[in-house]
């Protein structure tokens, strides 16, 4: 069995951060840009998805429900991961404020947005997501992230062009930015849990490993042995880090594939459970009405819940 998990986990490189996006991305995001002049308070309602806003010219305010207002400079950008309620402003009072919807476009004025939504289904939230910050900040600073710098020039072309081809290039460019914005997250903030995976070889080694062959028979020693630890360190490690142990992780990140097939595909449950690792329909049947509390067929019909179960401490299948 080694051979066939060595066989099947050497395969191309598997990058954690877009599954993370990817399993929660549903329908294309938005953007707008529009300009503002003086005493302007706009409040943005909490939405299903992360937004994010960059200014491209001029000063501004950031003011989340419940935190203090952060100051916004030419470059500056701003993620709402969790689509929080905010308000933008021109000074740092929300008194006043009138929803966004009502804003208008002042092609004289003085400060310059580009404004965007992801729309994201949070039944199959990641936690590497669901660990950021209610509202990331990232300032300007010269020769910090230059993807992202690039991203944000490009996207601020095109989103007023006429060239053809045009909607194309904005949906790639806004999923290229979210990436990019994470990664600057990530980046900025090296003593975080999901950051401290990531740099750690034989941890990010095992979510690879799981994320690349999730239908693999995988036991904790063989995942140990793969990444050259022991079983119990592997097992600390692991569950510090991203706060569940390796196999229910991986009944987890099971679970979740399977309910993307059952909602996005019309593939029959014996071709899903084979996917997610399971040796019948009605084994992965047991397993996902014991995660989800509905079977799924139903939750292929919209009966589902919101979230499979993280409890369990080995992988089913």
């Amino acid at each position: 069995m080694r051979d066939r998990l060595n066989a099947a986990t050497t395969l191309a490189p598997v990058d954690v951060l877009s599954d993370a996006i990817e399993v929660m991305r549903t329908g294309r995001p938005l953007s707008n840009r529009f300009r503002a002049g003086e005493g302007w308070c706009y409040r943005i309602a909490p939405y299903d998805g992360a937004g994010f806003h960059v200014v491209l010219r001029g000063n501004a305010w950031v003011i989340p429900d419940g935190a203090e207002p952060i100051p916004l400079g030419p470059g500056d950008i701003v993620l709402v991961p969790h689509g929080s309620a905010h308000v933008l402003s021109d000074s740092p009072s929300a008194r006043g404020a009138v929803t966004v919807d009502r804003a208008v476009d002042e092609p004289d004025g003085s400060v310059d947005f580009l404004c965007g939504k992801y729309r994201f289904d949070r039944s199959r939230a990641h936690p590497l997501m669901t660990g950021l910050p209610e509202v990331i900040h990232l300032p300007a600073q010269v020769g910090r992230h230059p993807e992202l710098r690039a991203a944000v020039d490009l996207l601020g072309r095109e989103v007023h062009g006429d060239q053809p081809g045009r909607h194309v290039v904005l949906s790639g460019l806004l999923d290229l930015l979210l990436v990019y914005m994470v990664r600057a997250w990530l980046a900025q903030n090296p003593g975080g849990a999901w950051p401290r995976a990531f740099h750690d070889p034989e941890i990010s080694a095992a979510l690879e490993a799981l994320h690349a062959a999730p239908a693999e028979p995988w036991r904790i020693e063989d995942l140990a042995a793969r990444v050259g630890l022991s079983r119990a360190t592997l097992a600390r490690r692991f569950t510090a880090l991203t706060g569940q142990p390796p196999m229910a992780y991986l009944t987890w990140w099971r679970m979740t594939i399977a309910a993307r097939l059952l909602r996005e595909t019309d593939l029959p449950l014996p071709a899903i459970a084979r996917q997610v690792g399971y040796g019948s329909a009605f084994a992965f049947s047991h397993a996902f009405k014991r995660n989800f509390g509905v079977a799924p067929g139903q939750f292929r019909s919209g009966g589902g819940v919101p979230a499979p179960s993280e409890n369990g401490q080995r992988a089913e299948g």
